[in-house]
């Protein structure tokens, strides 16, 4: 013997499910989420089967105010949250080992920030780019000499600047 409430909840579906799935389509601009709304919609149509069924009101106005609230609900919760991330960017995260080498790297570039802007771009010439003195030399258009002069108390001003931030050499 069919359960009342489901036989009801069918007779519901086929009544308005269609009307029902182009509203909440409209609502969430996405089949498969208003499939779900819908489905959670005729869910709530089945716990309150006999009031509904009792009642002699129209149906449909009750079936879409109660998907509004279910989409508006959602809407409301996705807010209060952070948005969730794919599993390939999760992947990238740091972690460990990671982690701690990001801490470093970001004390260091705060570090480096404190030096003179000559210090600087004579450190990023030489040690990131990797080019040798005369060619530091020839793009920043100073002598070799001055390159590795601001190279040494570049690194000098670095170290006194990190070991203030508490790093030991």
């Amino acid at each position: 013997m069919d359960d009342p409430g489901a036989v009801f909840v069918r007779a519901v579906h086929a009544e308005h499910g269609a009307a029902l799935l182009a509203f909440t389509t409209r609502l969430t601009g996405d089949r498969g989420r208003a499939e779900d709304v819908v489905q959670e919609t005729l869910l709530r149509v089945w716990r309150q089967a006999p009031k509904l069924d009792a009642d002699d009101r129209p149906l449909r106005p009750w079936l879409f105010t109660v998907a509004a609230r279910i989409v508006v609900d959602e809407q409301r919760a996705r807010r209060a949250r952070p948005p969730e991330l794919p599993g390939d960017v999760l992947a990238s995260l740091p972690a460990g080992d990671d982690l701690e080498r990001a801490m470093e790297s970001w004390q260091v570039a705060e570090a480096f920030r404190t030096l003179s802007l000559e210090h600087r771009a004579a450190l990023v010439e030489t040690y990131f780019l990797g080019r040798s003195v005369a060619e530091a030399a020839a793009a920043l258009g100073i002598p070799p000499g001055t390159v590795k002069s601001r190279v040494y108390y570049g690194l000098r001003a670095l170290r006194l600047a990190l070991e203030e931030r508490g790093w030991a050499p």
